[in-house]
């Protein structure tokens, strides 16, 4: 499980590892009944402090994304399913927007910005 903490995003380190379980959950990426790493890995693999994994865990868990078994770990719960399409577009239709909004904070027109783009997909493999 990838997660990738951003320090200077202005949100909460707990709140993007919940938002980040719940999109690896609700892509598919995580199946249910899949384990996730313990709370002191995971904070090591983070570089984060575990109570703030631990925290990402219980609110995750009160939401019904995630179950733990005493004695056995944290597992992503059952029922937890696909995003429709709908919800896929409006996810990335908010990433969109906040990319756009710092992309014209910083003076990078979207024929830039769309350049930069292609280039990151050609280097992450998925080459059109």
């Amino acid at each position: 499980m990838q997660i990738h903490i951003s320090p200077n995003d202005g949100v909460p380190i707990y709140q993007q590892i919940v938002n980040q379980v719940k999109y690896l959950t609700a892509s598919g990426r995580l199946t249910a009944g899949e384990q996730l790493p313990p709370v002191r890995k995971l904070a090591e693999q983070v570089l984060v402090n575990p109570n703030t994994v631990a925290r990402a865990y219980r609110e995750l868990e009160s939401a019904g994304v995630l179950t733990t078994r005493r004695g056995a770990g944290v597992f992503v719960a059952e029922g937890v399913s696909p995003l429709s399409r709908r919800e896929q577009t409006r996810i990335l239709q908010e990433r969109l927007d906040q990319l756009l909004a710092e992309a014209r904070q910083m003076d990078v027109d979207v024929e830039t910005l769309v350049k930069l783009l292609r280039q990151r997909n050609t280097k992450m493999g998925n080459g059109e």
